[in-house]
């Protein structure tokens, strides 16, 4: 389960930044996670509420929001949502496409009291 040392990292990047900002509390966090990152939320979710204990995110909030993947077509220009990373573009049916969004695992906002 790589999902726990990725709460892990999430945990010293939240110390860093805490420390960055001069202390204070944290009192939330959000993250984006794309659908195509091999990172499975549920199991993310799970690993933060075990981790968190005794850290700087122990009464944080926590909300981790999903970042539907899109493609965009090398050949047309299209974009256009993906399920995969082999889905071809649907309007030229090239599959010399890039994936735009979706792949992700970022802070999207932290508070500090």
């Amino acid at each position: 389960m790589h999902e726990l040392s990725i709460a892990m990292n999430i945990i010293e990047i939240a110390a860093e930044e805490k420390d960055k900002a001069g202390g204070g509390a944290i009192q939330s966090v959000e993250l984006e996670v794309g659908t195509l990152s091999g990172v499975v939320v549920d199991a993310l979710q799970f690993a933060l509420e075990v981790s968190v204990k005794g850290t700087v995110l122990e009464h944080a909030k926590i909300d981790i929001h999903p970042v539907e993947a899109t493609a965009s077509c090398n050949r047309c220009g299209l974009s256009f949502p993906v399920g995969d990373l082999f889905t071809s573009c649907p309007h030229c049916q090239s599959f010399d496409t890039r994936l735009v969004s979706g792949g992700e695992l970022r802070f999207r906002s932290f508070i500090l009291e």
